[in-house]
């Protein structure tokens, strides 16, 4: 076979597999959704895993949301002494830290240590046969292994988003207030003006996604292991690859939507839908 009709053949072979995957990735979500409402739900394997993947990562989210908001104040400030807007610092910060940044770097940090630690831990069970064993047991690798993860995820990141969003401006506070003199009434004051509860709401209800995807990557990630410890360490990587670059994708698509709909206007549609 010739070099082009090699390279062809390859790319189809890669293009075929990545579907394959994509449909397998569409099966697992639907089955550990299923899961929800079946009975035995795993209660206790959910708060352990929102205990390990949520709570323990919580020291990485505060650290870098604090030195996040430090360095964009810092920079900010630099950049509007040059017109004379200096005090206005806390706007930029604000509305950064809330629609953006906050959001965005908490689920990278999760995504790094949660990933990884998901892919690992299901990589090593798949690879040792423990996930066929449940399977023999008659239980549902998607319920028990899946779904609590999944869970974590999904419910811990946005509380994480939360402290992450107050910390970093508290950090922009900070060095306004010790490096340029900005009093912290009148950065607060700035801050409130500035950011509305819409952008408040549109940069938190993407971390539902974000944390939603983060598990469902590891999960995926770790249950299609092979190769013993060579692929738990490629599947380690592959999913802290996939899950920041789909993090950051989809970051683009759900800012654009919130801004032909505006989060108030969602949250307003879900409460009427509870009721």
């Amino acid at each position: 076979m010739s070099m082009p009709l090699a390279s062809v053949a390859q790319l189809g072979a890669r293009t075929l597999a990545g579907i394959a995957a994509s449909g397998d990735f569409l099966l697992l979500g639907v089955e550990t959704a299923r899961a929800l409402v079946r009975p035995r739900f795993p209660w206790r394997d959910a708060l352990v895993q929102f205990d390990a993947l949520a709570v323990r990562s919580t020291p990485i989210v505060v650290i870098t949301a604090v030195f996040t908001g430090m360095v964009l104040a810092l920079q900010a400030a630099f950049a509007l002494t040059r017109f004379g807007a200096k005090p206005y610092v806390g706007s930029i910060v604000g509305l950064s830290i809330v629609r953006e940044l906050g959001p965005v770097l908490a689920a990278l940090m999760v995504g790094g240590r949660v990933g990884a630690g998901i892919a690992s831990e299901l990589g090593s069970m798949a690879v040792t046969e423990q996930v066929d064993a449940i399977r023999a047991m008659g239980a549902d690798p998607a319920q028990k292994l899946a779904l609590p993860r999944v869970l974590a995820t999904t419910i811990g990141l946005p509380l994480l988003t939360f402290f992450a969003i107050v910390l970093g401006v508290a950090g922009g506070m900070f060095v306004a207030d010790l490096q340029f003199a900005i009093a912290p009434s009148f950065y607060r004051q700035t801050v409130v003006s500035s950011v509305e509860l819409g952008d408040f709401f549109s940069g938190v209800l993407k971390t539902v996604f974000f944390g939603w995807w983060i598990g469902m990557v590891g999960a995926f990630v770790g249950l299609r292991t092979t190769g013993g410890t060579a692929g738990v360490g490629q599947a380690t990587t592959r999913a802290v690859v996939v899950s920041s670059i789909g993090v950051l994708i989809s970051d683009f698509f759900l800012t654009k939507l919130f801004m032909l709909l505006p989060a108030e206007q969602l949250l307003n549609r879900a409460l009427e839908a509870l009721r």
